[in-house]
């Protein structure tokens, strides 16, 4: 069941956590991704229930916050969440599925590794999950709810640090620079030595240089 409690006017970061508490839900968990938009790498996806009283000043979007402060946030999201889980869909089945399938795998899979389960989801977006859970999509809602804003935080932290693993498998990428994003200097390195395994051979960037 999907519930409407968007509203554009909202500021509140816990509002839409608030309000489901108010009638008696408080396994809430807010779910990100990380990754739909590169050429390389899998998509990421998080999914964070927070307690009642949670709070760490400074948490946000990830993609306004430096990596340097999503590190900072990282552990402290982990260490207080009630659970945390974390789902993958790798560049082949983005391939074989397409990117939003692959997206919904993902944060399907994230919410399947929660060691309790949630009894509402807030998911950033507007895609619904094929999930017998309570549900709601909001747009823009790694800004506007602090479950998934550290949902948003875990997903892209977790990224970033395969794609930095991934750079020592393949160095000839420069991985652990653009984390797989289409910048200029990427596409001409995938131009010169050709996609590797975990280049998105559908994508435009990618699909040119594959033979």
């Amino acid at each position: 069941m999907t519930l409407s409690l968007f509203d554009d006017s909202i500021i509140d970061p816990t509002y839409f956590e608030k309000k489901l508490r108010s009638r008696g839900t408080t396994l809430v968990a807010g779910i990100d991704e990380a990754g739909r938009g590169p050429l390389a790498g899998p998509v990421v996806a998080a999914a964070v229930i927070l307690p009642e009283h949670f709070d760490l000043p400074g948490l946000t979007d990830s993609k306004k916050l430096t990596e340097k402060k999503r590190e900072q946030l990282f552990w402290p999201i982990r260490q207080q969440a009630i659970a945390v889980g974390v789902g993958f869909a790798h560049a082949e089945e983005v391939d074989r599925i397409n990117i939003l399938q692959a997206t919904v795998q993902s944060m399907c899979r994230a919410v399947s590794r929660l060691k309790i389960s949630p009894e509402h989801l807030l998911i950033d977006g507007i895609t619904p999950l094929p999930l017998a859970i309570e549900q709601q999509t909001i747009t823009k809602g790694d800004s506007r709810s602090l479950s998934v804003a550290a949902a948003s935080v875990i997903a892209k932290v977790v990224r970033d640090r395969m794609m930095k693993v991934y750079a020592r498998h393949y160095p000839a990428y420069g991985f652990e620079g653009h984390k797989g994003y289409g910048s200029a200097k990427h596409r001409q390195l995938i131009a010169e030595h050709g996609p590797c395994p975990l280049h998105r051979k559908t994508f435009a960037g990618v699909r040119e240089h594959c033979d």
